[in-house]
């Protein structure tokens, strides 16, 4: 039988909650008693980690580098409190080559078992926040192995200059860099229809992309209708002389339909490999645009795809294990609509489960649209 919620000691919560979570993103668990050695192990959860401020819950290792701490607590306590906690052992943790402000470790993680908090100490600036499932240890890897804030340094220094930018298009494009450079996490551009959105967030993702900033970009829409619009956006855009944003970067798209083109309209999009989305590789950048249907049945499965409406669900799509990392932005589009509250779940869980920088893009905002964006272009007077 299930225990109580109310009854269940942290030691239970640990084995019947916490444990399968870390387990299902790829970490070994080593139980506590075992010898601790961080360079004994790879993509390992060492219970019960010694610490000179006492032992972690977990200390999690990839390739003999101990790089996070996990605070566990009891499901009846939320977790978001209980980061200082994991701090406290970060700096307890000796002979560990990292040092941020004291800190001995780049990742802390809290959680109840239901619930998990993140924290990159790397960066003063990062706030902790609230993730839908362990990272994987490839994904800490490499949060790991880039560097950020040189990112962030190359795209404030490209020039924004492309010859069929108008100002306010620029304007647009520096509000929103400078909210990802001050690690803003969700933002909403607004600008009215016939404006160029989509031109204005094409460049953005090139920008972004050309910058290191984020190499995987989501370009999610409601109908196959305005996937092929934004298919052949990114692919008709000239981010410099002669080359095509498709023949720089990588475009794919989810398969689609004749009915989604014009009637005489030749154009073969590529379909994304499944292996991009279950296997990210930190070496790869490519746009993937798609229908919100079909990401949900891929996340969820094919109940979801139903509750935004059975027109547009696809039928080959398939539930997928796509880890949390799978893109660095996301880019969702025409979030103005109006949605039923089912809708409205499917949209916030498909968003909420991976762990990237979202971008909305509308020319009437709504306050569903509103109320989760960081920052708002233009702002309001």
């Amino acid at each position: 039988m299930p225990s109580d919620p109310q009854r269940e000691s942290e030691r239970r919560t640990r084995r019947e909650r916490i444990d399968p979570k870390l387990e299902a993103a790829g970490w070994s668990i080593v139980r506590a008693g075992t010898d601790s050695n961080p360079a004994l192990y790879s993509r390992h959860a060492l219970e019960e980690f010694p610490t000179a401020n006492g032992p972690a819950d977990y200390g999690l290792v990839v390739d003999g580098q101990l790089v996070g701490v996990v605070e566990a607590k009891k499901v009846t306590l939320g977790p978001q409190g209980v980061l200082t906690q994991a701090e406290r052992y970060a700096r307890g943790i000796a002979d560990a080559p990292f040092d941020y402000s004291g800190l001995r470790v780049p990742f802390l993680f809290s959680t109840n078992g239901e619930v998990i908090w993140f924290h990159d100490v790397r960066n003063p600036r990062n706030l902790s926040r609230q993730v839908s499932h362990f990272f994987t240890p490839s994904a800490l890897a490499e949060l790991l192995s880039e560097d950020r804030l040189a990112a962030l340094a190359k795209l404030a220094a490209m020039p924004n200059d492309h010859p069929r930018l108008r100002p306010y298009q620029i304007d647009a494009n520096t509000a929103t860099e400078g909210a990802i450079a001050e690690c803003k996490r969700q933002m909403l551009v607004a600008m009215a229809t016939g404006t160029g959105k989509t031109f204005t967030i094409v460049n953005q993702a090139y920008r972004l992309m050309k910058s290191g900033v984020a190499r995987r970009v989501l370009f999610l829409v409601d109908r196959r209708a305005l996937a092929a619009q934004a298919v052949r956006s990114f692919a008709a855009f000239e981010p410099e002389p002669g080359l095509k944003f498709d023949k720089i970067y990588e475009v794919y798209s989810q398969r689609f339909q004749r009915e989604d083109f014009d009637e005489d309209e030749k154009f073969d999009p590529q379909v994304l490999p499944a292996s991009y989305l279950m296997a990210p590789q930190p070496g790869l950048a490519f746009v993937y645009v798609c229908t919100i249907q079909r990401m949900a049945i891929n996340l969820f499965g094919r109940a979801a795809g139903f509750a935004l409406g059975d027109e547009e669900t696809d039928d080959e799509a398939d539930k997928l294990d796509i880890p949390i990392h799978a893109f660095d932005c996301i880019i969702a589009d025409e979030c103005h609509r109006g949605y039923t509250s089912s809708e409205l779940s499917v949209w916030r869980n498909t968003l909420d489960h991976f762990d990237a920088v979202k971008i909305g893009l509308t020319a009437t905002p709504a306050a569903h649209s509103t109320v989760r964006a960081g920052v708002r272009w233009p702002p309001r007077t």
